[in-house]
């Protein structure tokens, strides 16, 4: 029996995946179409694209290693031939589900990466691609200096530089990026431009940043952009905030540790600098702690056996 016993200890003791949940609340005037795409060599979550009817909402378990993307589909039909497509944020599968295809330019993006460096989740709202619709990501239940809500809360669609405007029956429904709209190395940083020291700010990537100085303005806008978090929150993305929907959010972050902003007017003219985004001298992730932790004890049982 001890054999048996053996096992049973070890099943007991090492630790299981554990979960994050995801909210996604729809605060437009209208219904969206979320879409989600896990990185390469992340295994896809539950469902990769759905409908979400205005004021409604959805909760998605993720794992806690997941890396990947959000973001919102609109004006989306299906044509005679039932093939489903969207003015914006269109992920060209041809149905409501992604199936592993990611956003086409322009599309707002909330972008993941859990349990990371030092056992931090990594996140951040990006309008590198682009911009469609108002989002905000606030982190539940987790901690640190820099685990706080971000994302861009106003209508770049009606500041939209007029050059860059993605215009349907004479109004504006996305915002592309200058990478998108010129495609040369100097606003994509490519090429010559290809690093943190030869891409610089455009005055298109400004528009962004000084609208929303929280989210990725262009590729490395990371100083001001990239947020962490340790305790393995849940998050919660809110498509359309409204400026009392920050609040609110910020307020309920209060009873944690998270450490947030006071209201939407932070989100919108302030930024936070995260520095040591890859320190691998952080503390290592929980998981570790489990798993000697587990180890030890069996050893001291064992011994009785």
């Amino acid at each position: 029996m001890p054999s048996l016993l053996f096992f049973s200890l070890l099943l007991l003791l090492l630790p299981g995946e554990e979960a994050a949940t995801f909210t996604i609340i729809n605060s437009c005037t209208y219904t969206v179409w979320p879409g989600i795409l896990s990185n390469a060599g992340v295994a896809p979550l539950s469902t990769t694209g759905f409908s979400l009817d205005r004021g409604a909402s959805k909760s998605i378990s993720v794992p806690s290693s997941w890396a990947g993307r959000f973001w919102a589909r609109t004006l989306c039909s299906t044509n005679s031939s039932s093939h489903f497509s969207c003015l914006s944020g269109d992920c060209g599968s041809g149905d409501i589900s992604c199936s592993g295809a990611g956003a086409a330019p322009p599309a707002t993006l909330a972008e993941f990466t859990l349990d990371g460096s030092g056992g931090l989740d990594f996140f951040d709202v990006s309008l590198v691609d682009g911009y469609n619709l108002p989002m905000l990501v606030t982190p539940r239940g987790g901690s640190g200096p820099n685990c706080s809500m971000t994302g861009c809360v106003v209508d770049l669609n009606g500041a939209c530089p007029t050059d860059l405007r993605v215009e349907s029956s004479s109004s504006t429904v996305a915002c592309r990026s200058a990478c998108d709209a010129f495609n040369t190395p100097e606003y994509c940083c490519s090429g010559a431009y290809g690093s943190p020291d030869t891409c610089r700010p455009s005055s298109y990537s400004l528009v962004f940043k000084k609208a929303c100085p929280r989210a990725y303005s262009y590729a490395y806008d990371d100083r001001s952009s990239t947020f962490t978090c340790g305790g393995s929150p849940d998050y919660t993305i809110t498509l359309c905030p409204s400026p009392a929907t920050s609040q609110k959010a910020s307020s309920s972050e209060g009873e944690g540790e998270a450490s947030t902003s006071s209201s939407s007017d932070e989100i919108m003219n302030s930024s936070m600098v995260y520095e040591g985004a890859l320190d691998d001298s952080s503390a290592p992730s929980t998981c570790r702690h489990l798993i000697a932790g587990g180890i030890a004890t069996f050893m001291a049982v064992w011994q009785f056996i």
